[in-house]
């Protein structure tokens, strides 16, 4: 600076006074984690896989053990629900839930109708019982009513006839697979009727 800066410096900061320093006391900081630290670090890190089931068991609209069910999703042909109703389909593979738990039961429904579906079958069976001496009467067929209409691969259930289980066990039509839908549009190209 100039001794003409200097000057006007001074002039400048006349009549200011300096801020008084106050000492700032810093709190210590911890170099070690608290456990909830490290207890929020693990689980942010963990590798924990959801459970894809959606599956619900909280409460269910029960359901007796005489009663037939029956589902049909928009856009399933009438007649192609009659022959299910009437046990017209073949089942391509039956789950039988007989002395199951109510979890084992949700799990095994829902991995069931997953790789029926990831295999192209399009009708299956599944054997619930009818309950008649559990205490509530009809649990399972009760979840399982409540189960299949929630599950996207699934087009229509209904009461078996009484051959293959009657009020017992349901036929379970399934959407089909990718796979399935493209052999279809093959077919139907090499024989002309796609067109």
């Amino acid at each position: 600076m100039t001794p003409d800066e200097d000057d006007l410096f001074e002039q400048e900061m006349a009549g200011v006074k300096p801020i008084p320093q106050t000492k700032i006391i810093e709190a210590p900081r911890s170099i070690t984690p608290t456990e909830s630290q490290l207890a929020r670090r693990e689980a942010a890190v963990a590798d924990v896989p959801l459970d894809p089931n959606h599956l619900s068991t909280e409460y269910v609209e029960m359901v007796s053990p005489h009663d037939v069910l029956e589902y049909k999703a928009n856009g399933v042909q009438e007649g192609v629900y009659r022959k299910l109703r009437l046990g017209k389909y073949s089942s391509e593979a039956a789950l039988d839930l007989h002395r199951k738990t109510l979890q084992q039961a949700r799990q095994e429904v829902f991995e069931f109708v997953r790789d029926s579906y990831r295999f192209g079958l399009r009708t299956v069976m599944i054997l619930h019982g009818k309950g008649e001496r559990g205490n509530p009467p009809a649990l399972l067929k009760s979840y399982v009513n409540k189960w299949l209409p929630s599950m996207p691969e699934v087009m229509a259930f209904h009461s078996a006839q009484k051959q293959d289980g009657g009020a017992g066990a349901l036929y379970v039509l399934l959407k089909k697979n990718e796979h399935r839908k493209q052999q279809n549009r093959e077919h139907y190209m090499r024989t002309g009727r796609g067109r």
